[in-house]
């Protein structure tokens, strides 16, 4: 068993963690501190040490911790209206689907609440439509996914991951799934059949450790979906809504899918508000009672989230992430070689692979977490780095110092 490079415990810290550890299901192995406040990139915990947060919560505080233009939204709704359900109207909806289409050049919004609510709600639609629009024959549709996929939790999902700890001891699992490279077109265009409904693939994987794909590769896809009749639809929870340098990852590559699966920074690190986008040819497939949600479209996710999408509307977070992230992994180049074996950097968001002669990813985190840094590991020897977009340069620059340090040492 490998030693904790975690910072001794204060009392306070303890107690909570103790409280978590007797009340709490153990399905996560968190960092040993304990966070109580927020503001921009950094975080205290409960005894007043601050953090740089270099994770933003996988990319759901893209704008940072209380952003003031969110939380404005936010008060001014509670205020006024939090939750009607579905069976009503209510006077946020509109607004916040008109402008988000508008972001995604569609035409139609499906709200939703988690990320993997928004994936399997990809899925239902895009079976629908291969069964109603496309003439699969009933109970035959598939799915074309990708080796090295995270697309969410669920019984479905982890179904088709390939990661053990997601997948294994959960199943039966659901049929219709069709695995291939990640980042190889050709392997997707043999894969299709005439029962095929979609392509669905991250377009950089997120929980694999940013892995990017070949320059061409989204295009293709595009150019084979749509030769085949094929819906192509793209997990952008992680990787859209500025991450990038763009707004979406797609629009690396000026690609624009069927469907964009939204999530995490959509409620502003304020609530969870996840959207399946699409065009009506597509998504006008679902019917009423054929899907829904209780929370989704509440009229306080959609004051918050019309808010986030009116601050990308102005390209300001997009530009910054982009700048942000050339000078990321100009930084991160002279780390090769140093404690790190390659790095993969898409705007303001990379993967570092440790030197196992360093450690692991964990103990490197844990490293970092001691010098005032918060990273997270994942896949054994890889740390993930998607600070907020708020993120000044010379925080950014005294992260990667703490963690040269880490390395020499």
């Amino acid at each position: 068993m490998s030693t904790s490079h975690a910072p001794a415990l204060d009392e306070a810290s303890s107690r909570v963690i103790l409280d978590e550890a007797q009340h709490v299901a153990h399905n996560y192995h968190p960092l040993p501190v304990v966070i109580s406040r927020g503001e921009g990139s950094w975080v205290t915990d409960v005894q007043g040490k601050r953090y740089l947060d270099l994770l933003a919560a996988y990319s759901a505080l893209n704008f940072g911790h209380g952003h003031p233009a969110i939380l404005a939204a936010a008060r001014e709704q509670l205020d006024r209206l939090t939750l009607t359900s579905r069976a009503y109207h209510n006077d946020q909806l509109g607004a916040f689907a008109g402008a988000l289409a508008t972001l995604c050049r569609k035409d139609v919004v499906l709200p939703m609440n988690t990320g993997a609510e928004a994936v399997e709600t990809g899925i239902k639609v895009a079976r629908a439509w291969g069964y109603r629009t496309k003439g699969i024959p009933d109970g035959q549709a598939s799915i074309i996914v990708a080796d090295g996929n995270f697309h969410g939790r669920t019984t479905t999902i982890v179904g088709f991951s390939d990661d053990p700890s997601a997948r294994d001891d959960f199943g039966p699992y659901a049929p219709g799934f069709v695995h291939v490279p990640y980042g190889d077109a050709a392997a997707i265009e043999a894969a299709i059949t005439p029962h095929t409904a979609a392509v669905l693939i991250e377009p950089i994987q997120g929980e694999a450790g940013v892995v990017v794909p070949p320059t061409g590769y989204l295009r293709a896809v595009r150019e084979i979906t749509t030769r085949e009749n094929v819906l192509f639809i793209a997990d952008e929870i992680q990787s859209g809504l500025g991450r990038v340098g763009t707004t979406f990852a797609c629009d690396r590559e000026e690609v624009v899918p069927d469907l964009y699966l939204l999530g995490k920074a959509l409620g502003g690190g304020i609530l969870p508000l996840s959207a399946v986008v699409g065009d009506r040819a597509v998504l006008g497939v679902i019917q009423p009672g054929e899907h829904g949600s209780t929370f989704g479209g509440n009229p306080l996710a959609c004051a918050v989230g019309l808010r986030v999408v009116e601050m990308l509307a102005t390209g300001e977070f997009q530009r910054r992430a982009a700048a942000l992230g050339e000078h990321l992994e100009e930084k991160l180049q002279s780390f090769l070689g140093n404690g790190v074996t390659a790095v993969r950097v898409a705007g303001l968001w990379a993967g570092i692979d440790i030197d196992p002669a360093v450690g692991t990813g964990r103990e490197v985190a844990e490293k970092l977490l001691a010098r005032g840094v918060l990273v997270k590991d994942t896949h054994g020897q890889t740390i993930r780095v998607a600070p907020p977009l708020v993120i000044r340069s010379t925080e950014l620059d005294w992260a990667l110092e703490q963690l040269r340090v880490v390395l020499a040492a």
